[in-house]
């Protein structure tokens, strides 16, 4: 079988040092760039000394550039998907494309690099490994506060647009009240910040300095997690800590002498919730 060459090529979130060698010998060797904004990725390419012809790539034209791909892919010309800045699949497009590409057989090679949420996470104190990510929060206030209510039992990381944050924070304070928030802002740059308070101390804070840049969030885990009341959050509290559906019916039901199926089944429906 024939192997055709389609790459993930992560690019900086900032700052342009941080790109790879490797990364910039793909971009010069392949035969076209697959990039969300050409605008943006021409700069990178500019300071690099890049010539590779770009194309649009974004989410209202992922569909519609399957095909296209896939004909210049098998005509043996090789591939490059970047994003505006990252990884790409990473809340940003990429991930129809790829399932098309196994799909048809084609070998995707992903290329280490930037990521925002690793970069804020390695320097966030947190108590263990575990964590979860809920990308860029939904809109609507209900939304986000079934985001926040749902994930309280882990460190929760997200995006947020600066003109949002404040709002978005306002929300958790009423709903999570003593909850202990971290927010990196401009990661890589030269105004780089990454501020760890409770909830109300950082409203203070962004209140009298103005949110500016990119900014990546953490809300720690509720810590009054292992007092929990009702059955419901009992099992959440098993589930943070990553016990198996069977595993959790077994325990409440020997504890607290509910029946285990029904436990099994609450313990199903709430994963699929999350």
């Amino acid at each position: 079988m024939k192997e055709y060459d389609f790459y993930i090529v992560p690019t900086p979130i900032g700052n342009l040092g941080d790109i790879t060698n490797r990364a910039i010998e793909v971009l010069k060797s392949v035969d076209i760039i697959a990039c969300e904004d050409s605008r943006v990725t021409q700069k990178l390419l500019n300071h690099f000394d890049i010539r590779t012809k770009c194309l649009s790539y974004h989410k209202y034209n992922e569909k519609e550039r399957l095909n296209s791909f896939l004909e210049i892919i098998k005509s043996g010309k090789k591939m490059a998907l970047v994003s505006d800045a990252g990884t790409p699949l990473i809340c940003d497009p990429g991930a129809v494309l790829v399932e098309e590409l196994r799909k048809n057989d084609v070998k995707v090679t992903a290329l280490p690099g930037a990521n925002a949420v690793v970069t804020f996470l390695s320097q966030v104190p947190r108590e263990d490994e575990t964590f979860s990510f809920a990308g860029f929060l939904p809109k609507t206030q209900a939304a986000i506060e079934k985001v926040f209510s749902e994930h309280k039992y882990s460190d929760t990381v997200f995006y947020e647009s600066p003109n949002r944050l404040l709002k978005t924070l306002d929300i958790l304070k009423k709903l999570r009240p003593d909850s202990r928030v971290a927010i990196g802002r401009e990661l890589t740059k030269i105004f780089e910040e990454v501020v760890i308070d409770n909830v109300g101390a950082v409203i203070e804070y962004f209140e009298k300095n103005p949110v500016k840049g990119e900014i990546v969030a953490m809300v720690y885990r509720d810590k009054n997690y292992t007092n929990c009341d009702d059955i419901d959050d009992k099992i959440m509290c098993l589930m943070s800590k990553n016990f198996t559906a069977k595993d959790i019916s077994v325990i409440i039901s020997e504890l607290y002498g509910a029946n285990k199926n029904d436990v099994y089944k609450k313990v199903l429906n709430l994963s699929n919730n999350m």
